[in-house]
């Protein structure tokens, strides 16, 4: 018997990359195999697919994390473009707060009545200027996102205090604020510059406070 012959009739052109043919005598398992050697491409092309795919999906997400990234990193160096600057005006702004305190003290000291001199009007605008001068340099540092702030009584903290001395007190939870000699500035949610403070020793640490109020809170219930 003679094998089965499947007349196949292609039309072949060569035109733009396409190669066809024309009226081939094909048996069956040839046809077969041509139809999986097809299928085999066709498959390859869609993995091929697939796979660049994936690829421009990951380089999409990769140039979206670098332009967050810029953009996140454009964002802090305006917002703390002035730190450098900021820095260096705060002991400006301390010396103005001591001049304002030392003009207040002397001002409180002195006997109007007996003021022959006339000195009470003069450190009167004195301080007034001072006090104006110390307000504005507040209010331009504040626009900047400078502010200062005072930790007294606070909890000490590593991040935002310096201690430079303890305090023998037992009347407060030990590693309090008790005294401040420098304050603190933050800018916008940075540290500037910490607060240079004196710490409580010797007194109960919070646990301590906390598990002797307990008792008091349980018999007041009762």
């Amino acid at each position: 018997m003679h094998p089965v012959k499947t007349v196949v009739h292609l039309e072949v052109r060569r035109h733009q990359n396409k190669v066809c043919i024309e009226d081939l005598d094909l048996s069956k398992d040839d046809l077969v195999k041509l139809v999986n050697e097809k299928e085999g491409l066709l498959k390859s092309k869609d993995d091929e697919i697939k796979d660049m795919k994936d690829k421009v999906l990951r380089s999409y997400a990769e140039m979206e994390n670098i332009m967050a990234r810029t953009k996140r990193e454009s964002e802090n160096s305006k917002k703390y473009a002035v730190q450098n600057f900021s820095k260096s005006l705060l002991d400006v702004a301390d010396n103005l707060a001591r001049a304002s305190s030392v003009v207040k003290e002397s001002f409180s000291k002195i006997d109007t009545s007996k003021d022959s001199a006339g000195a009470v009007p003069l450190l009167k605008t004195l301080l007034e200027g001072v006090d104006m001068t110390d307000k504005q340099l507040a209010e331009v540092l504040k626009k900047f996102g400078v502010e200062k702030f005072d930790p007294i009584n606070e909890k000490f903290d590593p991040s935002r205090h310096c201690a430079i001395f303890q305090i023998p007190d037992s009347s407060k939870p030990q590693g309090t604020v008790a005294s401040v000699v420098k304050v603190g500035y933050m800018l916008h949610d940075r540290v500037l510059r910490p607060a240079e403070v004196g710490v409580t020793e010797g007194g109960a640490t919070a646990p301590e406070i906390k598990e002797a109020e307990q008792p008091e809170q349980k018999t007041a219930g009762d």
